[in-house]
């Protein structure tokens, strides 16, 4: 059986306009540290409102940008503990 060592939560916050939805994207590391993204979203005039749907795509480019930033900070932990170049999926 699996035990788990550790747990992460992340948290989203959006802000909207009338015509753009940004979402801010933060995680707590265990160790102390926190990493944060952003997303944007922008609403053609002609579009009819439908704010979730752009809490939905601010968010997923929120989280992806979150996830570059956990890669990168990864990569370059393995590159100090290691002295050398590891290389990136970015």
């Amino acid at each position: 059986m699996m035990e788990t060592a550790v747990g992460w939560h992340v948290e989203l916050e959006f802000q909207e306009d009338a015509h753009r939805t940004r979402a801010a994207a933060l995680v707590r590391l265990a160790d102390g540290t926190e990493v944060r993204a952003h997303g944007y979203a922008s609403r053609h005039p002609a579009d009819s409102g439908q704010p979730r749907v752009g809490e939905e795509i601010a968010g997923a480019r929120a989280l992806n940008e979150l996830a570059m930033e956990l890669l990168t900070k990864a990569h370059d932990e393995i590159d100090e503990a290691s002295g050398r170049t590891s290389h990136t999926l970015r």
